[in-house]
């Protein structure tokens, strides 16, 4: 069963005096392309963030967002009292000399001053990581049900193409006997007009009207497509974490033989015929591109 690179996943949870929110976005991508937004005190783990991503996506562009709320009172900022009560003594003599007041707008400015407040730095908690990690690997695997069901989506529609495509290749045969009447008649008409009386080797015209009614063979153009098209339905059930890849090579495989198909055709409902086959062919290109 295939998977489509597209898919969600989100976890909320609380853990000590926070509420933490993980969502992870995958899109389609050639290779695995990771990008993070987490918060600076979690930025130790990104390598380890990243492995995990790759461990359990595999490939597509990957968003990861980190979003933190405070559920509690405290905070990293704190007032630095001595430095505070420094500028305060300061202003004090200052007012009292030029005759002003002091005020609640003095406290504001003394805070506004240098130093006056001063930053702590939290330090991360391991036991508070390894919440975090599981409910990572959760929304991890809640992206890959999505895709897989996703998946299950284009395979429908990828499958249907494809089946498309041979009942196309079977309205093919009808028109072959009648084709390669219409050649000899047009080449023995063409004869007719140089008038050559019979002054020409026969033997030789025969050898060469072989080789050319040979060369507008197509009947080994359509067992390829055939076996081609039989070989990407047989990989749709395949359980591999590459099949996307290994479809993309094999539908330009099936494009190849359709286009030798529609060059030897010679025949107006054979080419009908081959735009068909390269409308659902476009189609399928389009889906692969999003297959895991």
């Amino acid at each position: 069963m295939i998977k489509s690179m597209t898919g969600f996943g989100k976890a909320e949870f609380e853990v000590g005096n926070k509420k933490i929110t993980l969502e992870i976005k995958s899109l389609n991508s050639k290779q695995l392309d990771i990008n993070t937004r987490i918060p600076a005190l979690y930025r130790e783990k990104d390598i380890e963030i990243r492995k995990l991503i790759s461990e359990y996506l595999v490939r597509g562009k990957v968003d990861l967002a980190f979003y933190i709320e405070n559920l509690g009172e405290e905070t990293n900022a704190a007032v630095n009292e001595s430095i505070v009560k420094s500028y305060f003594r300061q202003m004090e003599k200052i007012n009292a000399e030029l005759n002003i007041p002091i005020s609640e707008l003095t406290i504001q400015s003394i805070l506004r001053l240098p130093d006056a407040v001063k930053m702590t730095y939290e330090q991360l908690d391991e036991e508070e990581w390894k919440v975090i990690r599981k409910q990572l690997i959760d929304a991890l695997k809640m992206v890959n049900v999505f895709r897989e069901q996703e998946g299950d989506a284009l395979e429908i529609d990828v499958r249907g193409n494809i089946e498309t495509i041979l009942s196309l290749l079977k309205e093919v045969e009808p028109y072959e006997g009648q084709r390669i009447e219409t050649v000899k008649a047009r080449i023995k008409d063409s004869m007719d007009e140089l008038q050559l009386n019979g002054n020409f080797d026969k033997n030789r015209f025969e050898q060469e009207l072989i080789y050319y009614l040979e060369k507008l063979d197509i009947n080994e153009e359509k067992v390829r497509l055939l076996n081609h098209c039989q070989y990407f339905l047989e990989t749709l059930h395949e359980d591999s974490v590459d099949s996307g890849r290994k479809l993309g090579f094999i539908a330009q495989e099936i494009g190849r033989e359709v286009n030798t198909l529609g060059s030897k055709a010679n025949e107006s409902n054979i080419q009908k015929i081959v735009v068909k086959m390269k409308d659902n062919l476009e189609r399928v290109k389009e889906q692969v591109l999003n297959v895991l």
